[in-house]
């Protein structure tokens, strides 16, 4: 067995059962740099030290390994040259405009963060990272020390949640929030309207002749036609509005802050903007398409059943009267 001797401590040249060499400290003595040194060599995370004028002092392997810059590239250079700040590449805002290493100098408080590094070959990589300060032995501030790691399999796998989420509650021909969310949707602004008294009202929206369209010119125009309706509905109504697809030919849109007035507004440019629609047929004749809507406000009294079932009431009071119209009360 190779025993190497570091300062007052010695290193087990061997490997051990199950991991990698381990530093075996006898004496560990704080005026040995080469021990502190060693020990931060053998660190999985990426160490950077800085003095009080933000000069770096130090890199540990880990950080060359994460970053791609070699020890020399980086020690005696300035955290104020963005171009060489090791923080600049894992953030140029964190650098520019509240610079962590002097905040940690000013309040001597730990700061964390997770952001992207920019890697010498220009690669991001997700890391977790935390400044804490560095004190002499009076208390007073000497320097900073920034400890960061690898964060990609955390990142991966927030990024597949959030797919999982959206998936969860998006119509995957429409893009627009499917009904599961819309009636999670009617639930949250009816629970509102009772403590709050926050008005909502509710459009139900039916394409119209959806079945002549697929049965004449097939399911891939009828696709069509219902993506390019969604899309013009979420142009008509305002961004505090929500609509979605309710099912099949059938959208749903849930308006806040709103009376009678404002409710028959929106109603009836939900009908305008899809007006505007038009494709060609196999033939290349031009194939418009029209929405027949009803809208209804929140009553004391009323469930989402109840609610929903006035609309739709409305909505065939709108196809009865002769459809790309809008009825609401």
């Amino acid at each position: 067995m190779e025993v190497i001797p570091v300062g007052d401590a010695i290193f087990d040249g061997a490997e051990s059962q199950g991991g990698p060499r381990q530093l075996k400290v006898n004496q560990m003595s704080p005026a040995d740099p080469e021990l502190y040194k060693e020990l931060l060599d053998h660190m999985s995370d990426g160490v950077y030290i800085a003095d009080r004028d933000r000069r770096f002092l130090y890199c540990n392997e880990a950080a060359s390994q994460l970053t791609g810059y070699r020890p020399e590239e980086i020690t005696g250079r300035s955290c104020k040259d963005h171009e060489s700040c090791p923080i600049g590449h894992i953030g140029h805002g964190l650098c520019q405009q509240n610079c962590l290493l002097s905040e940690c100098m000013k309040d001597g408080d730990t700061r964390e963060a997770r952001t992207l590094l920019r890697h010498k070959e220009g690669r991001r990589i997700p890391v977790a990272f935390r400044v804490q300060p560095i004190r002499a032995a009076n208390g007073s501030i000497i320097g900073v020390v920034e400890i960061f790691r690898d964060d990609s399999a955390r990142h991966e796998a927030r990024r597949k949640t959030e797919a999982m989420e959206r998936l969860a509650f998006l119509d995957s021909l429409t893009q627009v929030p499917n009904r599961r969310f819309l009636e999670m949707s009617l639930h949250t602004a009816l629970r509102e309207y009772q403590v709050t008294k926050t008005p909502f009202g509710v459009l139900v929206i039916d394409l119209d002749n959806f079945k002549v369209i697929n049965d004449t010119f097939g399911h891939i125009r009828g696709d069509h036609a219902l993506k390019q309706a969604a899309k013009a509905l979420g142009g008509a109504l305002r961004p505090t509005d929500t609509v979605g697809r309710w099912g099949g030919d059938e959208f749903l849109a849930i308006v806040r802050n709103v009376n009678r007035e404002i409710l028959t507004e929106l109603a009836e440019r939900c009908v305008v903007m899809v007006a505007k629609i038009s494709f060609s047929n196999s033939v290349g004749s031009p194939v418009s398409l029209s929405v027949s809507v009803g809208g209804t406000l929140i009553r004391p009294g009323d469930t989402i059943k109840g609610l929903v079932k006035r609309a739709d009431e409305l909505l065939y009071q709108s196809k009865a009267a002769g459809r790309g119209r809008a009825t609401t009360r």
